[in-house]
């Protein structure tokens, strides 16, 4: 019997686990580890920042699940990945600390013959002063995160109501973030809250990102074919700002946020302030805190891992000029070079570059979006990994894997812009591929009979519904797997 730990139990090691459980049954041990006790649908932690979804509805317990399923749970954090064992275990292991009530702080190790490294990003806010919940902005990147925005947005709001004149500024909180479309969606959510509220006109709300332009969300923009015309992400966004009376500041990279003031860098070089009453910033990511070791002891950390963190699998990493960049430098496999059995999904391993154009400012401080991983391609990761792992148990070590590149990949998204099922609309986007191919699609670099943005009420309708729908499928209910990722 073959034991496959998988680390990280997001939305690419849950679906991992339970398509490894549907295809292997009990013949094989299935081991997850997280340091979360729940689950989180994290697309709609945006509705829990505004007052819309309580955080219970949003998340539900891990442990009943994997129960049920026959999978077995460690409620803990690795800490360390020993991908050839030491002296005295010749399989590869991994250390870990329990964070389960019960038994926190224990260590323990645990062997593998296959590793999925999913431990999703660290939520790096220290790249920032003053950034963060514990410092002097929110966050919706969680749900107790979330909770803590709507109670502070609310407050906003009583102000509000009180005749006072107040800011808001939604964005990112550094140079090189990502999620930039989670940004846009709370900003749109929060205006919509505002004007059914009845206090929009003494709001000013300001949106602080630093994409070069409007509509870039981290995958350079994209260009829509709609009724026999071509349009830009870019035009398609700015118009949704005038109408909403939304205020932009791009190219921007977050210095430091103080009580009330955020300092930020603008891509000219110039330094600037906004003072604020109410910030959402969302954060850089970086890899979990893991070390890696040899068999004799040496710290071969640096080997496994690139330098922002994140698990190195079969990508190009040798560094290129922006109009170097290919398709083919992105994984397609995710199993990790050096090692076969193990592999990284999700946002947990390193892309080979970005996906928009990078810059930097005079000052060589990078201003520009980190590449974007969200639910659906990261679901597909999760599938294909476990496939593969399956066609080697059944078929040995030269079984063939199962492949998934982003290059190869179409993506949808649907971005809220304000909740109800009367009032409310949002954006629903679809891409192919995610990486652009210019060579295959001169020009815009995707398909243009693939590409497409339309916003309205039945966008919301959609997204409500995709909501209950993947919660569904990640409780492994009857049918679950017919769901696609």
């Amino acid at each position: 019997m073959a034991r496959i730990v998988i680390l990280g139990a997001g939305i690419s090691g849950h679906t991992a686990a339970l398509h490894l459980q549907r295809q292997l049954k009990n013949k094989h041990e299935i081991v997850v580890v997280s340091p979360n006790s729940n689950w989180n649908w994290i697309p709609s932690n945006i509705w829990v920042g505004v007052g819309k979804m309580s955080k219970s509805q949003v998340t539900f317990p891990l442990a009943p699940i994997y129960r049920r399923k026959h999978i077995d749970f460690r409620q803990a954090k690795a800490v360390a990945i020993h991908p050839e064992g030491d002296a005295s275990e010749s399989k590869g292991f991994v250390d870990i600390v329990y964070t389960d009530p019960t038994k926190t702080g224990e260590e323990a190790t645990l062997t593998y013959d296959f590793l999925i490294v999913a431990t999703g990003p660290k939520l790096n806010f220290a790249a920032t002063p003053g950034l963060g919940p514990e410092g002097n902005s929110w966050s919706v990147c969680t749900a107790n995160h979330a909770e803590q925005s709507a109670a502070a947005l609310e407050g906003i709001i009583d102000a509000l109501k009180r005749g006072e004149r107040k800011t808001l500024v939604i964005g990112v909180g550094h140079g090189t973030c990502t999620c930039e479309g989670a940004a846009f969606e709370y900003t749109f959510n929060v205006e919509h809250e505002l004007r059914e509220r009845g206090v929009r006109d003494l709001a000013d709300v300001v949106y602080l990102s630093n994409e070069y332009d409007l509509g870039d969300l981290g995958v350079g923009g994209m260009i829509f074919a709609q009724n026999g015309f071509e349009t830009s992400s870019k035009l398609w966004t700015e118009s949704l700002f005038r109408e909403r009376g939304v205020r932009a500041i791009l190219r921007a990279h977050v210095e430091q946020v103080d009580p009330g003031v955020i300092h930020y860098e603008e891509l000219d070089g110039s330094r600037h302030t906004l003072d604020f009453d109410f910030a959402m910033l969302l954060p850089p990511f970086r890899g979990v805190e893991m070390k890696a070791y040899a068999k004799n002891g040496d710290d071969i950390t640096d080997e496994l891992f690139a330098p922002n963190g994140f698990l190195r699998v079969d990508a190009d990493y040798a560094s290129k000029p922006y109009d170097e960049w290919a398709p083919e430098d992105w994984p397609k496999t995710y199993q990790c070079p050096r090692y076969d059995n193990v592999f990284g999904v999700g946002i947990a391993f390193a892309p080979p570059h970005a996906i928009s154009e990078p810059r930097k400012s005079p000052n060589g401080t990078v201003i520009s979006p980190a590449p974007p991983r969200t639910g659906m391609p990261s679901g597909v990761m999760g599938r294909t990994v476990a496939l593969s792992i399956v066609e080697r148990l059944r078929h040995g070590d030269q079984a063939k894997l199962h492949t998934a590149s982003m290059a190869d990949m179409g993506a949808a998204c649907i971005a809220s812009a304000g909740t109800g099922l009367r009032q409310g609309s949002a954006a629903a986007i679809t891409m192919f591929p995610i990486i652009p191919d210019r060579r295959r699609f001169p020009g815009s670099g995707r398909d243009l009979k693939e590409t497409s943005g339309e916003i309205g009420l039945s966008g919301h309708w959609t997204k409500l519904l995709l909501h209950y729908l993947f919660i569904y499928k990640a409780k492994a209910r009857w049918g679950w797997f017919l769901i696609p990722e």
